[in-house]
């Protein structure tokens, strides 16, 4: 276990090495390495353990009755996912939790997590204080999609979406997590006609890319 990674993820930050060596046998820590492709928590699962993603990274999947699916968020390496499932018993999971790359996945009782150990140790606290800001910022993120998927049209998903990750990056030169299926499940759109649209705009000056490499460009944007 590399206990110097996990220091330096959010739900451990200012927690030292060996006080995240103490915490693991009080979480009931357990490792797992996925495929890519293979599904971590499925559908109708109910869970009692958070994942936290070591290595590798993760979808969060939804599969419509018809046969279709829509990735709802991808997980990189240090984050976690399944805190909202494990923190309701008896809740079913309504998505499939499926590795994007092969991945090696620590899982944590969230019981445990949530229970002060019987030395009520200081960094126990600060671990539930830093799951507590987590769930807010995943909160954020989804309104943020939200904002994403609003505007009816393809290219204004596209804008939305990219002018974020320029924002977020800070640099009108950055990748995204998704390849081109993943980001037109992400953003509710027919692959086919994103990538026309993707195309349309490079023609028009505003963008250009290759893969998940993209570049923004200073236009007019009031043109199009």
């Amino acid at each position: 276990m590399d206990y110097s990674f996990l220091a330096s993820t959010a739900l451990f930050q200012g927690i030292r090495e060996d006080e995240i060596k103490h915490l693991m046998s009080c979480l009931s820590a357990r490792e797992v390495n996925y495929r890519k492709g293979e599904i971590i928590y499925s559908t109708d699962t109910v869970v009692t353990d958070i994942g936290i993603v070591e290595s590798g990274s993760v979808n969060i999947v939804v599969n419509f009755y018809w046969g279709d699916s829509q990735i709802l968020g991808h997980i990189p390496a240090g984050d976690i996912f399944a805190e909202n499932y494990a923190a309701i018993p008896g809740k079913e999971l309504l998505c499939d939790v499926v590795a994007a790359e092969d991945s090696q996945i620590l899982f944590l009782n969230l019981q445990r997590l949530l229970t002060k150990c019987r030395q009520l140790c200081n960094f126990h606290q600060l671990l539930i204080n830093n799951l507590l800001q987590i769930s807010a910022q995943k909160n954020l993120n989804l309104s943020s999609r939200m904002l994403h998927i609003g505007p009816r049209g393809t290219r204004d998903r596209l804008l939305s979406y990219l002018s974020e990750q320029a924002k977020l990056k800070g640099s009108e030169h950055f990748r995204i997590p998704f390849d081109r299926q993943q980001l037109a499940d992400y953003l509710g759109v027919e692959r086919s006609a994103m990538s026309n649209e993707l195309s349309k705009m490079r023609r028009d000056g505003l963008i250009d890319f290759h893969k998940n490499e993209f570049i923004l460009k200073k236009a007019d944007l009031d043109r199009y």
